[in-house]
């Protein structure tokens, strides 16, 4: 069976290939390998997102919620050297990868943890994310309610709308975040989730 790229510990032989993502002034050399989301390129959701969300927050921790290899979280640290940016996921192998692209690229603000190191006194100023859609519903909300509560600011997602983009939104907003669409290209949604009024 071959690996998800939600898998903790790929199994799959690492087989690394790089290229270069060039978006909005910013040009990094970035690796990927096998047993991690997008092997060899920029998924069209996560470029999709990138070229169409707000400018990042000037200040403050970012969050990359399930980052992969780390084309978001590199993308934001090199847009603000200011800002500490958190690239989360489970994968190891992709946290690995964030961490040699950071210093492939002299990106000293990228901090790459699995979600139980990042300590809980930390909140965001902004999240953005490709979350795991094909992790599952059930899984994909447990992980979207656990860390949009952490979020001071709005977050970001990339969905595509075969896979239930509008669904998500309208599940957001009966859970108390506001959400709205920002822009639809090809087939993706890129969706703008605010703070619930409840959060503490």
């Amino acid at each position: 069976m071959t690996d998800q790229y939600f898998s903790e510990q790929p199994t799959s032989a690492s087989d690394p290939v790089s290229y270069r993502l060039e978006i909005g002034g910013v040009a990094l050399d970035l690796t990927t390998d096998a047993g991690v989301f997008a092997r060899g390129r920029l998924d069209k959701g996560t470029r999709i997102l990138l070229e169409n969300a707000p400018d990042p927050a000037e200040t403050g921790d970012l969050l990359d919620l399930g980052c992969g290899y780390g084309p978001i979280a590199l993308w934001l640290a090199a847009q603000r050297p200011g800002s500490t940016v958190w690239a989360v996921d489970v994968n190891d192998r992709a946290l690995d990868l964030v961490r040699s692209n950071a210093a492939t690229a002299r990106l000293t603000n990228v901090r790459a943890r699995r979600p139980e190191e990042v300590p809980d006194e930390v909140r965001f100023a902004e999240m953005w994310s490709n979350p795991p859609i094909r992790s599952g519903k059930a899984a994909l909300h447990e992980l979207l309610l656990r860390w949009l509560p952490r979020v001071d600011g709005s977050s970001y997602l990339v969905v595509s709308k075969n896979l239930g983009s509008d669904s998500l939104a309208r599940w957001l907003g009966e859970q108390g975040h506001p959400t709205s669409r920002l822009s639809s290209h090809a087939g993706f949604r890129v969706l703008a989730v605010e703070r619930s009024e409840t959060a503490s």
